[in-house]
């Protein structure tokens, strides 16, 4: 009695709080940067007595609040900005779509078991964690042992909510998408692996009552694991949002000038592109040494920072880009370790030629340039929410393979060369997966089966568990399978437009240098920022045409 009560008191103050009418209508843009810092706090779920709410009443009242909230966004006139600052202002938008989409279609606290996985013990390398999750995650990765009394009390207050917010779960979770409750199992399991790992950590005497915060959490884990797995048997529906809803997702949320269909001939040709050069880089190939994988743990380290050394330099001494101090270290800390065989894709990839990997771990780049050079807006300054940012980063992360691949790093081992376009292939095959999971055309486990037939060598096996961990991923966050190649594909032409604009005096450096200095963004609305025009793409993603 007493949590409904303070509940619905929450509630109520929070409806009281809301602005009955639009305020008036504005120009400033310090405005826009109050009502950002308002929507933040007022975009989370609220809490009650540490745990988060996603019941019915407190669901329909940050949906009402919302609509104020788009009201008051819509008085503000950025019509005299300049773009930057427009820029900013589509991004809250943007934004506020994205919890419009939760509330209209994805419903995640109702429809997506996996929505309730708070306990993470790796690093995501994107500037937040991918998917969509409740609010409270436990980040158990950036702690550092052994663990202080702050930290200890953070994460406690964290598992403490866990217990709570599951079986608040079970009577949220309504829906039917047989594919989310399967695989939502899966996910929850996968919390229960990454609390036990924790626990056996906490030898200290001095972490004993968090020792039992997480021993309780893990079994609260484990029997709504057991219960969502139990009534995943009665499921029947489709996951997948639809067509429709998914152009509005890609137009309203991620900011993309493409529909579903387009995205369809997109991928289909990327897919088609890759296995074709693929076909000519093994002919032209065929007098070279076939390149097998690494042996041992011993060699894999040696080549593995051997790899980060030649990547750094190859960077500085072509002039690709401005190397900045944090950079070798934020590659370097990431590197994976030997995994005999049979592995995962990626690690396949890796142990033929570590430093083909070290490209796409441009995304450690990107987490260390917001801690050592901060975006200048508040706005741009933190992770975008709603996964917004993944043109960007998973964009550029997938397009700099292929960008370093034409730029020589790979031409003194042509056989690496093969690997850009093998990634490439599972990239798309992967991506027509999410489109036809969505289109409700195909169930997980087809579009898995797809995937790792249109992968080539045989690298990602049904067998593993990230052909389908993927497809689960991207069930649950629209469009974010496809932002792969969909954001490499926006970046070569912005290469092409400033090479365009700019003719003799284009240099790769300079353009990487206001690239980067731009943020985190979609790369619709970074390249109207750098290249200063209105084109149909953007016209089209801003409601303009």
């Amino acid at each position: 009695m007493k949590y409904l009560f303070a509940s619905l008191l929450l509630i109520g103050l929070a409806s009281c709080s809301q602005p009955s009418e639009p305020a008036k209508t504005t120009a400033n843009y310090d405005d826009l940067v109050s009502l950002f810092k308002e929507w933040r706090g007022f975009q989370a779920a609220p809490l009650v007595e540490g745990v988060p709410d996603y019941r019915r009443d407190a669901m329909s009242s940050q949906q009402k609040g919302l609509a104020l909230f788009q009201q008051r966004l819509a008085q503000i006139d950025v019509s005299a900005w300049p773009i930057p600052r427009q820029v900013d202002y589509h991004l809250v938008r943007a934004e506020m779509n994205g919890l419009e989409f939760d509330h209209r279609v994805l419903k995640p606290w109702a429809n997506d078991p996996a929505f309730y996985t708070t306990f993470f013990n790796s690093e995501s390398d994107q500037p937040a964690r991918e998917g969509n999750y409740a609010r409270g995650i436990v980040d158990a990765w950036k702690y550092t042992w052994p663990l202080d009394a702050a930290s200890v009390a953070e994460i406690s207050a964290g598992v403490k909510a866990i217990p709570p917010l599951l079986t608040q779960a079970q009577k949220n979770l309504v829906g039917n998408g047989k594919d989310l409750w399967t695989f939502g199992a899966k996910a929850i399991q996968a919390q229960s692996r990454d609390l036990a790992a924790f626990a056996g950590k906490l030898t200290d005497p001095a972490t004993k009552d968090l020792l039992a915060d997480v021993t309780r959490a893990r079994e609260a884990t484990d029997a709504f694991a057991a219960w969502v797995e139990a009534e995943a048997a009665s499921k029947s529906g489709p996951s997948g949002i639809g067509v429709e809803n998914y152009d509005w997702y890609l137009k309203s949320v991620e900011l993309l000038p493409y529909t579903w269909r387009d995205e369809v001939t997109l991928m289909e040709r990327e897919l088609g592109r890759a296995h074709a050069s693929l076909a000519l880089e093994e002919a032209r190939n065929s007098g070279e040494p076939p390149a097998g994988p690494i042996a041992n743990a011993d060699e894999y380290a040696k080549r593995s920072q051997a790899a980060v050394t030649e990547y750094m330099a190859f960077l500085k001494d072509h002039d690709v880009l401005t190397v900045r101090d944090y950079m070798d270290g934020a590659v370097r800390a990431r590197l994976g370790k030997f995994t005999p065989a049979p592995r995962e894709f990626f690690g396949e990839v890796d142990h033929h030629d570590p430093e083909v990997m070290r490209t796409h771990g441009y995304h450690w780049f990107d987490k260390a340039r917001m801690v050592h050079e901060p975006h200048p807006s508040p706005i741009r300054r933190d992770a975008l929410l709603y996964n917004i940012f993944i043109t960007r980063t998973e964009g550029h992360a997938t397009a700099w393979e292929e960008l370093m691949l034409e730029a020589g790093m790979f031409d003194k081992r042509p056989r690496s060369r093969e690997l850009i376009y093998i990634l490439i292939a599972q990239r798309a095959a992967r991506a027509l997966g999410d489109l036809k999971m969505h289109a409700r055309l195909s169930t997980l486990e087809e579009a898995a089966a797809f995937t790792s037939a249109n992968t080539p060598r045989g690298w990602l096996s049904l067998q593993g568990n990230l052909v389908r961990g993927e497809q689960h991923l991207y069930l649950r966050q629209p469009a974010y399978g496809t932002s792969y190649l969909i954001g490499k594909i926006q970046i070569e032409k912005l290469i092409g437009d400033r090479k365009r604009q700019l003719g003799s005096a284009f240099t790769l450096r300079s353009f990487m240098d206001e690239y980067d200095a731009a943020g985190l963004i979609p790369i619709t609305l970074l390249r109207w920022e750098l290249t200063g025009e209105l084109s149909e793409d953007v016209r089209r993603v801003l409601g303009k045409s």
